[in-house]
């Protein structure tokens, strides 16, 4: 389901502006697009709001004015100070052409290696994927329980169920269950070699008592 997020026409960047914009409660935006890139803004609280109910690769209803626009989250910008968004590209979307896009792995479960007293890794924590934009599954969780000490997952054992298609190599782990770790056993290495010992004084001797 699509959530509609009501945006504002702008003026070419200017500092001033986006200055005011943002200090009005706005992020600055760029609607992108065949053959056109269309300065906006959107109200912040509403476009967090959004974000949180859509997921990161939802689809919006971008509505400007009289017209509305689906569209997909492109790119934000983030104040690195203020960890505050600056600045948002939307990318209208064809409902009916595939995308590209990267989705979070989730995983889920307890695995069993870990009750065992293994240790549980994962190796990538997002893959790209081509679906058509209502079939972007806002993660992709992968079942953990089964996996044993030892074991691996990869990326081949996600079912996609057919609607999304998978743009890395199927090869790569996704997690894994390390065996605990071992106490290292103290050795100094040396192998003593065979032979009486070099100092035989105050040892008795069979020769000794036969004297």
């Amino acid at each position: 389901m699509s959530v509609v997020l009501e945006a504002t026409e702008r003026v070419k960047d200017k500092n001033s502006t986006l200055t005011k914009i943002r200090q009005a409660g706005n992020i600055p935006a760029v609607l992108n697009g065949p053959n056109q890139s269309q300065p906006i803004y959107v109200n912040s609280a509403d476009f967090l709001k959004t974000i949180r109910t859509t997921g990161r690769n939802g689809i919006i209803k971008l509505a400007i004015q009289n017209n509305q626009h689906s569209v997909m989250l492109q790119e934000v910008q983030t104040d690195p100070i203020k960890s505050e968004i600056i600045h948002a590209d939307f990318q209208i979307v064809n409902m009916s052409t595939e995308v590209t896009v990267d989705v979070n792995i989730n995983l889920v479960g307890e695995a069993s290696g870990v009750k065992d007293g293994g240790v549980l890794q994962q190796s990538i924590h997002s893959v790209s994927i081509s679906a058509l934009p209502t079939d972007i599954p806002q993660t992709i969780d992968v079942d953990v329980s089964n996996v044993e000490v030892g074991d691996v997952v990869t990326l081949e054992d996600i079912d996609t169920k057919g609607k999304f298609t998978i743009n890395q190599d199927t090869s790569q782990v996704v997690a894994s269950v390390l065996a605990p770790r071992q106490e290292e056993e103290i050795s100094t290495g040396e192998e003593q070699e065979p032979g009486e010992p070099e100092n035989l004084e105050g040892r008795e001797t069979n020769e000794s008592e036969e004297g």
